[in-house]
């Protein structure tokens, strides 16, 4: 089976004039993540010489240095040089769940092509970083994935119409639990549909390091010169953010940014790292890989859902057995505020969500 990979490349000119090598931008990137010149060469596997060299088309192409020398430091990103690392790093939050779900279904084009595809499972799924372990798995025992990542509630349409095999949902434990199957129940069918858990995690505010705008709880959203960056319209991290916003009585039209739609965790988190926005509703994973302060809220769990008699095909069977592995269930444990102690346990909808059967 193949692995496919689609990443985005920076082509950027003015004009006619000299355009800046897509190398540039990483070259900056591995600076800014490694410290050093000489570390981001070493993980680049390129020459110091032919580095600097790189940096010098920058400068030629931006009138201005990309990174500065300094004694006992070496090379340092100037204020430039860090808008464009930010800027990747917003770029690849943005796209990378996209590009995902791109090569997943060229994948299987190919497999069906070369007269390969047997046993392929469709997915689509709430993206997660979870079931981003879920796609490496798979593509590693060499089972054929066609992977979309959607809404939660585009998700269960999917799996609710055949268009898919299983979906990928996450539903918050607690007070909220009841509302937000109330918004799902359209696609939900006790009697042929059958639960497997994934994790529980994490959602509450992302904040930048040191929190210097002070922001504790969602009420601090309202604060005037408060930038919020927020999940798109329709997606179940929204409708979840909605619940807790009306909760505590906070009026969306006082926040700063409420209105605006990224369509990751990841993205909303780039957001507040790069200093474009102050604060972001989403999982913990994203805020610590980019060195946010996270303010923890509420816990949900996250759950695959199929139709009870595709538990017995071989793929499901095969994905099913990997959940319960150790190796997986401590992978998706070591993502900051996940849990995947219960991974592939399998439950009706009415043992797991009881009130669902209630009149």
């Amino acid at each position: 089976m193949f692995k496919l990979s689609i990443k985005p490349q920076w082509q950027l000119a003015r004009g006619d004039e000299r355009q800046l090598l897509p190398r540039v931008v990483e070259l900056l990137v591995g600076i800014h993540e490694t410290g050093t010149l000489a570390a981001a060469c070493g993980r680049m596997q390129l020459s110091y010489r032919y580095a600097w060299g790189l940096l010098q088309e920058g400068h030629a192409a931006f009138g201005v240095p990309l990174v500065q020398s300094r004694r006992g430091r070496g090379a340092v990103l100037t204020p430039l040089g860090e808008r464009l690392v930010w800027a990747d790093k917003r770029i690849a939050a943005r796209l990378s769940p996209v590009f995902d779900s791109l090569a997943s279904e060229l994948e299987v084009e190919l497999e069906r092509a070369l007269s390969k595809a047997q046993g392929i499972l469709r997915m689509q799924a709430s993206h997660g970083f979870a079931v981003e372990l879920i796609r490496e798995w798979l593509a590693r025992e060499q089972i054929p994935l066609d992977l979309k990542y959607r809404s939660s509630f585009e998700a269960l349409a999917a799996q609710n119409a055949g268009v898919c095999d299983i979906a990928g949902f996450h539903v918050p434990l607690g007070e909220f639990e009841l509302p937000m199957l109330q918004h799902y129940r359209p696609w939900l069918q006790p009697a042929t549909q059958r639960l497997i858990y994934l994790a529980t995690r994490r959602q509450g505010l992302m904040v930048a390091r040191g929190n210097p705008r002070q922001i504790l709880g969602l009420a601090d959203l309202q604060r005037e010169g408060v930038r919020f960056v927020n999940r798109q319209v329709g997606s179940g991290t929204r409708v979840l953010l909605d619940l807790l916003l009306a909760r505590d009585g906070v009026d969306v039209h006082r926040i700063d940014g409420y209105d605006s739609g990224e369509h990751t965790h990841a993205a909303v988190a780039a957001f507040v790292a790069s200093g474009m926005a102050d604060a972001a509703f989403g999982v913990e994973t994203p805020a610590r890989r980019f060195n946010l302060d996270f303010i923890p809220l509420i816990n949900e769990r996250y759950f695959f859902i199929c139709n009870q008699e595709f538990l017995d095909s071989a793929t499901m069977s095969r994905l099913i057995s990997a959940l319960r592995s150790a190796e997986l269930q401590n992978a998706i444990g070591a993502l900051p505020g996940y849990d995947g102690l219960q991974s592939g346990r399998i439950s009706t909808l009415g043992e797991t969500f009881p009130e669902l059967l209630r009149p």
